[in-house]
């Protein structure tokens, strides 16, 4: 696989890892394809190498080789104004959050859709008070990352992750520091909704460990050794 775009035909998945070293000592590289509509963790230590598995996927970063395409796209290859407006097709929550301190977490949720979406603002206040209300973050939204709780930021992080209604999401230890009921809840409004095929949005989700109480609702959870080798976890 050498290009960086497939036709749509050839491309069965909105996400596919090819051949990536992501761990020095790995004796493998890694490659995995995610479904559609499909709900997949890998798990390992920070040792693993999975923490680099979501900027290869969103082109900030580029492999020493193998290929990570999304949509049939190789999103490192593109040029600027194409990798930025390519990002918008895919929700993004980094580890840590990544909030901007300066800014409220309403402002926060509502940067990617002032900034990329060319809506008018009234649009856009609008949508903002609709993802606040269904995170449940209406009587923080005034609050910088620094005042609000770990379970808000995260909720924030979520809502605009969210915000252009993304078909993909790739969470970074998303359930960190949150109660096994928070974390299922943040789950489900990222999945949005389920659709006779499954959920609505395809979910690739990396970390440590995620709530044994949400591992019904991942279709797959892989465990990454530090050989580089992915072994399927009982779900």
């Amino acid at each position: 696989m050498s290009v960086s775009t497939l036709p749509p035909s050839l491309v069965p998945h909105p996400l596919i890892f090819d051949s990536l070293p992501i761990a020095r000592n790995a004796s493998v590289p890694f490659s995995l394809e995610v479904a559609e509509r499909r709900t997949i963790a890998v798990l390992g230590d920070e040792d693993s190498g999975i923490g680099l598995l979501g900027g290869y996927a969103l082109g900030l970063e580029r492999p020493a080789s193998g290929h990570a395409l999304v949509f049939g796209t190789e999103v490192a290859g593109l040029a600027e104004p194409e990798r930025l407006a390519f990002r918008r097709r895919v929700g993004y929550l980094p580890a840590g959050d990544g909030l901007l301190q300066n800014l409220s977490l309403r402002d926060n949720v509502a940067l990617p859709l002032r900034f990329g979406s060319g809506a008018a603002p009234h649009d856009i206040e609008g949508r903002v008070t609709v993802m606040l209300t269904a995170l449940r973050l209406t009587g923080a939204a005034k609050l910088r990352p620094a005042q609000a709780n770990e379970e808000e930021r995260r909720r924030a992080a979520l809502a605009r992750a969210i915000a252009f209604d993304p078909a993909l999401l790739i969470l970074e230890q998303p359930f960190d520091g949150l109660t096994a009921r928070v974390a299922s809840e943040l789950l489900e409004i990222a999945r949005g909704g389920e659709s006779a095929e499954g959920a609505r949005r395809t979910i690739f989700i990396t970390g440590q460990e995620i709530p044994p109480i949400i591992l019904r609702r991942v279709d797959q959870v892989y465990r990454l050794t530090r050989a580089g080798m992915l072994e399927p976890e009982a779900v």
